[in-house]
């Protein structure tokens, strides 16, 4: 079982950062990739990026690459997403999610991931 904590949302204007964190329970954490997803009202979850157990493999979507980190540090059982050059299609509630099985390219929908969080707003104005 792996419990998920979200943190770090806001509101914040366009071109400015924010940094979200999700912190995660559960002995299995340093195994489990993970990942970031969001949503805005009125649509579908979408994915944002992920992360391997090890960190040697990292995926970003389109929309966000070059622009969005993510990363994690295993001993604190936490995963970060650093948000850069915030623009206000990025406002959403944004989700941390743990995959039990290996990271793949194509682990980019709700269903290839097991455990999640409840949810940071992040809201960018124009």
């Amino acid at each position: 079982q792996v419990q998920l904590v979200e943190s770090g949302g806001g509101l914040v204007q366009a071109g400015e950062s924010l940094t979200l964190s999700c912190a995660a329970s559960g002995r299995t954490f340093s195994r489990n990739a993970m990942g970031w997803f969001r949503q805005a009202p009125g649509k579908e979850r979408e994915f944002v990026a992920a992360i391997s157990w090890s960190g040697a493999r990292i995926y970003y979507a389109d929309s966000v690459k070059d622009r969005f980190t993510i990363s994690r540090d295993n001993a604190k059982n936490l995963v970060y997403l650093q948000m850069k050059s915030l623009k206000p299609e990025d406002t959403a509630l944004y989700y941390c999610a743990a995959r039990l099985a290996p990271l793949r390219p194509e682990s980019t929908t709700v269903y290839d991931y097991d455990y999640w969080g409840q949810g940071t707003q992040v809201t960018v104005s124009s």
